[in-house]
């Protein structure tokens, strides 16, 4: 199948690119998806929240007051949870919340969404470009020229650029990331995805 290419002015060259069928004109599976955004999210935990049990609080060893007499409730420890500056009942406790998909699910969501952004014309090919002075500047006019304004985008490269890269950190809603790692999460989050056109064969290679 084939799509128009596009400049960095966002006009249309008059090319045509050819586009791997497998990769942008997949079945559409939006459990796969949900699937594997849900795993990437729960992977990005840490999972190191923790609260102290009674047992783990300091202090508390000494019995507040005789067991009788006082007219008061029992106590044995200054500690208990319903004492203020007690432990916790039932606390967090640190645990992972790793989740597993297999590879080839992982690939199917990633051409549902590529497939997905073709057809809502949120998805372009660019010529590859790169900027010499990394100025925050010239990638701000190149975003507002491929998506509208507001709206998240993200941008697909063959290689580690670093000056893009750094072109981009500071724009909110700007994201930059080879295509060969970028996640189903990287791509549903953007409502646009620009490829740059040498980054076609990296998605190939990688899903095709």
């Amino acid at each position: 199948m084939k799509t128009d290419l596009y400049n960095i002015q966002g006009e249309a060259t008059g090319s045509k690119v050819d586009l791997p069928e497998k990769i942008f004109d997949a079945p559409l599976k939006e459990h796969t998806v949900y699937l594997a955004v849900k795993a990437h999210l729960a992977n990005r935990r840490q999972g190191t929240h923790k609260s102290k049990t009674r047992s783990e609080v300091r202090g508390g060893g000494k019995k507040p007051w005789k067991q009788k007499g006082r007219g008061a409730a029992r106590a044995g420890t200054t500690r208990s949870p319903l004492w203020v500056g007690g432990g916790r009942v039932f606390g967090p406790e640190p645990r992972d919340y790793s989740e597993k998909i297999n590879k080839k699910a992982k690939k199917a969501a990633r051409r549902s969404v590529l497939t997905a952004r073709l057809k809502e014309n949120r998805l372009r090919v660019v010529e590859d470009f790169s900027l010499e002075n990394g100025k925050t500047t010239e990638m701000v006019s190149i975003v507002e020229n491929l998506a509208p304004q507001g709206e998240r985008i993200i941008f697909l490269t063959a290689e580690y650029d670093m000056a893009l890269v750094r072109a981009a950190r500071n724009i909110p809603l700007v994201q930059v990331q080879r295509a060969d790692i970028a996640s189903t999460y990287d791509l549903v989050r953007n409502k646009h995805i620009v490829i740059q056109k040498s980054a076609i064969s990296r998605l190939e290679e990688v899903l095709g």
